[in-house]
């Protein structure tokens, strides 16, 4: 019966994964990915609805029964690499009834048909882009309860099938879902003594049952088979005469690119300057003959994450020849204001690679330099043309020069940046509330905006104002309600904007853009504590049944529904040497 039950588990494995393997290929046909579009992951983790089928089993003439109640069927697999892995199963099945307790006398159609599998086993995969065909054997125990009766008991089982998982274009492709999971199971449970006479407990539980399974993947981490590190050098050019230069070039294959790789350069001959991925080799003085230079890059200490190469090349026997030298001369700018540094450049040849020395002069300022390269000083001169001379000669005494003009310019002023007063918000006429933003105001608030939003480096100073009868706090709240219409309603950066308090000069707000390198000098103006003022009715007029937050910094209880607060004046005992009539000054907090 065994042998039996296994053969048909590797039928139905093996109908499963043919079926599925011809579904993936017929969705292959209509698209192609590659390994990037969808990449392998390393664990499955699997949740879904299963179904158990048993087939022609049971005890004492009494069959097990179909299982289709709420059923799950979850699994783990970890995979070694692209196809192989190992799978942990597990499974609840239940029976048509309602779950109810166990009673040794219950009888066939009241009591629920219960089993329990975990198993574990190896796990096929194979990646067809999309869809991710799989086949799988599993063995372990399985708990479950007889048709006649018996209670639950521990035995063993082994399953064997295998379906198809659909990656979905969501959250990252680490989501897929499963259509189908078919296996056959074989399970043999002993409950008891085995079998007695017709209706006693006991007696000897062979299972054959289908299981289909249907539910979702989640799939975690990408697996990605490791290529050893390759490296390749390019020598360029091969073969040099005594002098020339030569460059090399690393080529790579299978770098990690979450590492940095490190490279190194060896010669056997010549001056190497390493750089990176590449490296230079001065021939000067180098004996013609055959050389070999060497590269290494490493991500790691293991093998596959190390890799050389080698290169030749050639130093030829020169033929000197004592033609004269040649030199072409430029400067860099060709022109500039008064006081620029110029950089002047030659570029002397030899027809017969002979050593070449260098030297300049120029009709004003001053030039230093011995190599290929000087610089030109032009401090202190006027508007002028300047001629340089680059002279080089070899090292038989013959001689080349060339020459480059240089155009000096009256210096340049630099351009200082001013303040820029834009226009003042009135708050004169609406006595019962001082400090709020009538239309008119926001008239001047919205070109302000205008002006802040095409001049995006600059900032704005907002320096609010009372008259001599009123409190000194006004200053500050009609500052706070200005600013607090810019940033809510134009969209004005809030950091763009500095508040300030200033004279008894009226009951005013004026504002001053201060342009990306100027700076707002006014002694008559000093800064407060946001947090010490509180604001008195509405900042500015809004519709009815909207309202905006007050801003952080302006403690206080500034509303902004329709209804209007009277601002109830504020009266104190005359100060010494304050007449009746004059109220008693407040001091506005400053800045701490």
């Amino acid at each position: 019966m065994f042998w039996h039950s296994l053969r048909h588990a590797a039928r139905l494995g093996l109908t499963a994964t043919l079926a599925a393997t011809a579904l993936c290929a017929a969705a292959g046909a209509q698209a192609t990915h590659t390994a990037s579009d969808f990449p392998d992951s390393r664990i499955d983790l699997y949740g879904g609805y299963a179904y158990l089928h048993p087939i022609n089993s049971g005890i004492d003439h009494k069959q097990y029964q179909d299982l289709w109640s709420p059923n799950a069927t979850v699994s783990a697999a970890y995979y070694f690499n692209r196809y192989l892995g190992v799978q942990v199963e597990g499974g609840y099945f239940s029976g048509q009834g309602e779950h109810q307790s166990y009673s040794p006398h219950c009888s066939y159609s009241s009591c629920d048909q219960l089993i329990y599998t975990a198993e574990a086993g190896p796990i096929f995969r194979f990646p067809l882009g999309r869809w991710v065909p799989f086949v799988h054997a599993l063995g372990g125990g399985e708990r479950t309860n007889g048709p006649v009766d018996q209670s639950l008991y521990w035995g063993w089982g082994v399953t064997g099938g295998g379906g198809v998982d659909y990656i979905l274009p969501l959250w990252g492709k680490h989501l897929a879902i499963r259509p189908i999971q078919a296996d056959f199971q074989y399970s043999q449970v002993v409950y008891g003594p085995l079998v007695l006479p017709a209706g006693n407990l006991g007696g000897l539980g062979e299972i054959d049952a289908v299981k289909l399974s249907a539910g979702v993947t989640l799939r975690l981490g990408d697996h990605q088979d490791k290529t050893p590190l390759a490296l390749g050098c390019v020598v360029e050019p091969s073969a040099v005469l005594p002098g020339e230069p030569i460059t090399v070039t690393a080529s790579t294959v299978g770098l990690d690119p979450k590492r940095k790789p490190e490279f190194s350069w060896t010669a056997n001959g010549g001056q190497l300057t390493p750089n990176g991925a590449a490296a230079t080799i001065d021939t000067t003085g180098m004996p013609p003959g055959e050389y070999v230079i060497g590269g290494h890059v490493q991500q790691g200490l293991k093998s596959r994450q190390q890799a050389s190469c080698e290169a030749p090349f050639s130093i030829l026997k020169a033929v000197q020849s004592t033609a004269a030298p040649s030199i072409s001369c430029s400067a860099n700018p060709v022109s500039a204001p008064s006081g620029t540094t110029i950089e002047i450049n030659a570029e002397g040849t030899s027809p017969g690679n002979r050593p070449l020395t260098y030297s300049y002069q120029s009709t004003a300022g001053v030039i230093s330099g011995t190599g290929s390269n000087a610089h030109l000083t032009t401090a202190g001169l006027s508007q002028t043309d300047i001629t340089v001379t680059c002279n080089t000669v070899d090292d038989l005494g013959q001689q080349a020069s060339a020459q480059t003009t240089v155009h000096i310019a009256s210096p340049a002023l630099p351009v200082i940046p001013q303040t820029q007063t834009l226009c003042s918000l009135s708050f004169a006429r609406d006595h019962q509330r001082p400090a709020r933003v009538d239309n008119e105001a926001k008239a001047c608030l919205d070109d302000i905006a205008l002006t802040m939003s095409s001049q995006t480096e600059s900032h704005l100073v907002m320096v609010g104002n009372t008259s001599p009868d009123e409190r000194p706090e006004l200053a500050a709240e009609r500052a706070l309600n200005a600013r607090q219409y810019l940033v809510q309603e134009k969209g004005i950066d809030n950091a763009r904007i500095e508040l300030r308090v200033g004279q008894t000069s009226g009951r005013t707000l004026d504002n001053v853009l201060i342009p990306s390198g100027a700076t707002y000098l006014d002694n008559n103006t000093q800064l407060f504590n946001e947090h010490a003022i509180q604001r008195h009715g509405e900042a500015y007029g809004i519709h009815h049944g909207s309202a905006a937050p007050i801003l952080p910094g302006s403690r206080g209880t500034a509303t902004h529904r329709v209804r209007r607060h009277r601002t109830t004046r504020a009266t104190a005992k005359p100060a010494a040497g304050t007449s009746a009539g004059t109220p008693a000054s407040t001091s506005i907090p400053p800045l701490q």
